[in-house]
């Protein structure tokens, strides 16, 4: 159906009620919990929920926001919204757990996809949790319903169709270029955030002593694999010499640390979570020269 050889990306829409498993699919074909902060709602900006590059395709993950009955006027607004997503992404996931009869909510979504050119894929997810022989007549009570351009049962959780899964999506994507670093998995405005305020609380600290010209990359940020409730946050201060290097880490290491503590406050009230913060210096010489570092450093013009 499609030439094998050519690179493929596209824009991939998640969509379904809560509950569904959505983040857990997502962690499962990104490998990291990425889903992280996505307990916050949303208000208008779709968000890139996970990037994931394979050799020959990179998909491009979206949340949309907001597609239920609307109660009020920003429930309108949202749906607009995201009926305009719908119409600009390449492919929509439906998601729909195995073990919920469809709702009102399954139906209002199904209305809305049905008024879009865009492949929709229903995708049942938790079939784990279900006798095989009651998936066919969860297919057929959807496929009653509306004409799906494919139907994928599968579990996210144990991973089951999920290489199927993301092979058909390859098929249909058109070709096109790979939007985003190979190992760029999300685009968390939080990450931005969570930088800035790092430093400001160095350049607070070191009041006159330290120019602007320091940038804080975001290395890592990831939930606690035994505490749902702590998030680990890694970081590297960039300056451009050695001797502020020594300025920034202080007296056996006394104002990194402060700066650690006054950040991690700020962080923590930031993402609602118990934060660990792990901070280390580096000397990186005329960085802001240093266009692509720039954008290793998260300054992406288009993005702020």
């Amino acid at each position: 159906m499609h030439d094998n050889h050519r690179f493929k990306s596209g824009f991939i829409s998640i969509i379904g009620r809560p509950n569904v498993g959505k983040s857990t699919f997502l962690n499962r074909v990104i490998g990291q919990k990425i889903a992280i902060m996505s307990d916050k709602p949303q208000t208008t900006r779709n968000k890139i929920q996970g990037v994931l590059t394979r050799e020959k395709s990179q998909m491009v993950f979206i949340d949309t926001p907001g597609i239920h009955k609307p109660k009020h006027k920003l429930g309108e607004f949202m749906v607009k919204v995201s009926k305009n997503t719908l119409r600009e992404v390449d492919l929509i996931m439906f998601m729909v757990n195995a073990e919920e009869k469809i709702g009102k909510g399954d139906e209002f979504i199904m209305e809305l996809l049905s008024e879009t050119n865009t492949p929709v894929f229903l995708v049942i997810n938790k079939i784990d949790k279900i006798h095989p022989d009651e998936l066919l007549e969860i297919i057929d009570a959807y496929r009653e319903k509306m004409d799906f351009a494919e139907i994928i049962p599968i579990s996210a959780l144990e991973g089951n169709n999920v290489e199927r899964l993301l092979e058909t999506i390859e098929n249909y994507l058109p070709e096109g270029p790979q939007y985003y670093p190979s190992d760029q998995v999300t685009d968390h405005p939080e990450r931005f955030i969570i930088s800035e305020l790092i430093r400001e609380k160095v350049l607070h600290l070191t009041r006159e002593e330290i120019p602007h010209s320091v940038a804080v990359v975001i290395d890592k940020i990831r939930r606690d694999e035994k505490n749902e409730n702590l998030i680990h946050v890694n970081a590297t201060i960039m300056v451009e010499r050695d001797s502020q290097k020594g300025i920034i880490i202080g007296k056996g290491g006394s104002l990194l640390k402060e700066v650690g503590t006054q950040a991690r406050k700020d962080i923590e009230m930031l993402l609602g979570s118990k934060v660990y913060l792990e901070l280390w210096v580096k000397v990186q010489k005329d960085w802001r020269n240093k266009i692509t570092y720039l954008r290793d450093f998260g300054y992406r013009e288009d993005e702020y």
